[in-house]
């Protein structure tokens, strides 16, 4: 057999063998992508919901206008977040998340409010979302897992870096969000 058919053919394998590497990599980081627009999905949701509970303690509340500004202003920063990508919508999502949560110890202090049936149905929602949310957010991690695994495995972590194929983060809680709420009475 000729030296140059066998060349061919280690290239033509080769070959086969890159091009199922890119394959997987691709599939894996569309799945990834996919999970990600989930979360972001239910974190809109959480976003939407979020000035018609402020505006409910708001009527309530009126003197706590600092921790309804912060709730405005963490929705806002999350809505241009969800713009540039998981990285910055990850953190701003967490500043919703701790904002909300002073929200909440906001509304201990007003029994009336606790008891309002716009603010017990709000909450249920957010509860609700909340739920979706750390559902999507572990679906999304499982992808980013098992992309991260193909693009920092042999062989593909030998293409990867040159295909464009860079490792996700994970979304995780930050560390305020871990932390329990202080409910003053």
């Amino acid at each position: 057999m000729p030296t140059w058919l066998i060349i061919i053919g280690v290239l033509i394998i080769l070959g086969g063998f890159l091009l199922g590497i890119y394959n997987a990599l691709v599939k894996a980081r569309n799945l990834t992508d996919e999970s990600w627009s989930g979360v972001d999905v239910q974190l809109k949701r959480r976003r939407d919901l979020i000035p018609n509970l402020v505006a409910t303690v708001q009527a309530y509340a009126a003197h706590e206008a600092e921790t309804l500004q912060m709730v405005t202003d963490a929705r806002v920063a999350a809505d241009a977040a969800a713009i540039a990508g998981s990285n910055q919508a990850a953190i701003a999502e967490n500043r919703v998340t701790k904002s909300l949560r002073g929200l909440f110890a906001v509304a201990e202090n007003y029994p009336a409010l606790k008891a309002d049936k716009n603010f017990l149905q709000l909450q249920v929602a957010l509860v609700d979302i909340e739920n979706n949310v750390a559902g999507a957010r572990a679906i999304y991690n499982g992808n980013a897992r098992a992309y991260n695994d193909k693009v920092q495995s042999i062989p593909a972590n030998l293409f990867a870096g040159t295909l464009g194929f860079k490792p996700r983060p994970y979304v995780e809680a930050a560390a305020p969000e871990r932390a329990p709420v202080a409910v003053g009475l």
